[in-house]
């Protein structure tokens, strides 16, 4: 095993481990009495790790889902993109890509061309057409309020810069449907961005050719429910909506769950 996918997986089994706990002893990955289920395979955005999908992945686990929510490295959407499609390159059977924020224009990249993937779901996510940007997208409509001002840059390596959410930003703008002292924890840990994937152009879209569905967040204040709306409809996403913020996976896990199951039939 290569140090790259060995870190991949170890990223993975903290939210997998997690949500196993709460799952039944005897939890199998096939359904009673049904064939085997897809795989689903949780991606999550910047600013976030893969314990965000811990609600929605004790659901599934506890329904008999194989579940995996790999690091996503946040290093460039052509590199992040290589790296999801490579763990998806080990996994057999059918799979269902679900997809949190910039991990939306992620999976519209990884999973195109692979046969294996079965549906895209895209929670408050980006799901971008060929040659769109996410800075595009998320300033097409107003009422985003991550904005330059929103965010503390950090130099890293040689010209190299990260974005994180200011801690005074945090709440209000990417979860304010959580209590404080969560998204004060999750401010500490969030995991930055390197600022070029604003402004770096998607490839060839998977939604063209595998079916979709999308959960739009009404209260979203970092990507405007109107982009959401737009890139679903044009997706041609099976849609559902809920007053909830940017982070529907936490704040409503069971709906994001639900979605997630439908797409999985």
């Amino acid at each position: 095993m290569t140090t790259t996918r060995r870190g991949l997986l170890a990223g993975s089994a903290a939210v997998v481990m997690g949500a196993a706990l709460d799952a039944p002893a005897a939890q199998a990955h096939t359904a009673s009495g049904s064939g085997p289920k897809p795989t689903v395979v949780l991606v999550h955005g910047a600013f976030a790790d893969a314990s965000g999908w811990n609600g929605v992945a004790s659901r599934l686990i506890r329904d008999g889902y194989p579940v995996i929510a790999p690091a996503n490295p946040l290093r460039g959407v052509a590199a992040d993109s290589a790296c999801l499609a490579s763990v998806l390159a080990t996994l057999s059977g059918p799979l269902v890509l679900v997809a949190h924020s910039y991990g939306g224009i992620v999976v519209t990249n990884a999973a195109t061309g692979n046969p294996n993937v079965k549906a895209l779901v895209y929670v408050a996510a980006f799901a971008p057409d060929q040659g769109e940007t996410l800075l595009g997208l998320q300033t097409k409509y107003p009422g985003s309020r991550l904005s330059e001002a929103a965010l503390d840059f950090r130099p890293y390596g040689e010209g190299l810069v990260d974005g994180y959410i200011k801690k005074e930003f945090f709440h209000d703008v990417f979860a304010g449907d959580l209590p404080k002292a969560t998204t004060a924890l999750m401010w500490a840990g969030q995991r930055p961005a390197d600022v070029r994937t604003l402004g770096e152009p998607s490839g060839t879209p998977a939604w063209r050719t595998v079916p979709s569905w999308y959960l739009v967040g009404r209260d979203d204040q970092v990507l405007p429910p109107a982009a959401q709306r737009f890139m679903a409809h044009r997706a041609g996403a099976h849609t559902v909506e809920a007053d909830t913020s940017h982070v529907a996976m936490i704040a409503r896990p069971a709906a994001t769950a639900a979605l997630i199951r439908r797409a999985a039939r």
